[in-house]
């Protein structure tokens, strides 16, 4: 109320990301395909899941949830946009092996149930390796990597605005 009374904005610097699923977090430059691993669509972090319950990693709207459920694009309060790529090859399952527990527009919580992945399916007809990336233009990211990492509780990524 204070914000539009006095036209006084809290300022936002930075945003900490939880991980989106449970397993191994790794550097993006690991990811065997170039746009990720070459941060064509921008710098991230990417996953080895042990568990096919994706979450959102940071408070915001689903702005984008592709057809085939393999890719979820959230933009969060600050207004930066998250890419979480789950999987790799995985559009060719056109949705097989996936089930959405939300839609585009949704606000979600940092923890909230996006995406469930039949992993055991997945990784015979595709690669599960997940790249986050971050979309938007960002002064710098600070990464949690090479550790084992809980969906919705490890800090991953902190995004510096």
């Amino acid at each position: 109320m204070f914000k539009k009374l006095f036209g006084k904005e809290e300022k936002i610097d930075k945003e900490v990301l939880v991980s989106p699923v449970t397993g191994q977090v790794v550097d993006i430059t690991e990811v065997p395909d170039p746009t990720f691993s070459e941060k064509m669509m921008g710098d991230g972090i990417a996953f080895k899941p042990t568990d096919g319950t994706f979450v959102a990693p940071v408070d915001g709207e689903v702005v984008n949830l592709f057809p085939t459920l393999h890719a979820i694009g959230i933009k969060s309060k600050a207004g930066v946009e998250y890419l979480i790529h789950i999987g790799l090859d995985t559009v060719m399952l056109d949705g097989e092996g996936f089930t959405a527990h939300v839609k585009q527009g949704d606000h979600v919580k940092a923890g909230d149930s996006l995406v469930t992945v039949d992993l055991d399916f997945v990784s015979q007809k595709a690669k599960t390796i997940t790249p986050l990336v971050v979309t938007s233009q960002v002064a710098s990211l600070a990464k949690n990597i090479d550790q084992s990492v809980v969906k919705g509780e490890t800090e991953i990524l902190t995004v510096n605005l």
